[in-house]
């Protein structure tokens, strides 16, 4: 059915798919899973959410638009700081809660 020439052909092409595969499951499928997480933090932030930011600054959001948003990090102590700074919130459950 298969001459040695096109199993040989195989045996050189089987390596490629597999290393394919192995690089759509183990990097690319997790980080688009991952990305798709992040986006939902961010577009799930509003008013009043206690939240850390990337640089590990504890705080709560008192306004945002859609690119900024303020964070009171003391009484009377506001940043505002683009949204994408936001790194989680402080309860850890609040994500996967929505």
């Amino acid at each position: 059915m298969f001459n040695a020439d096109t199993i040989a052909m195989l045996n050189s092409i089987l390596p490629f798919f597999l290393m394919g595969g192995i690089f759509y499951f183990m990097l690319w499928k997790p980080q688009k899973k991952q990305q798709q997480e992040r986006q939902n933090l961010l577009n799930s932030l509003k008013k009043g959410d206690k939240v850390i930011t990337i640089g590990g600054i504890y705080g709560t959001i008192t306004d945002l638009s859609e690119k900024t948003v303020k964070v009171e990090v003391a009484e009377g102590v506001e940043m505002t700081m683009v949204r994408s700074a936001v790194s989680n919130f402080q309860d850890p459950n609040r994500i996967q809660s929505e």
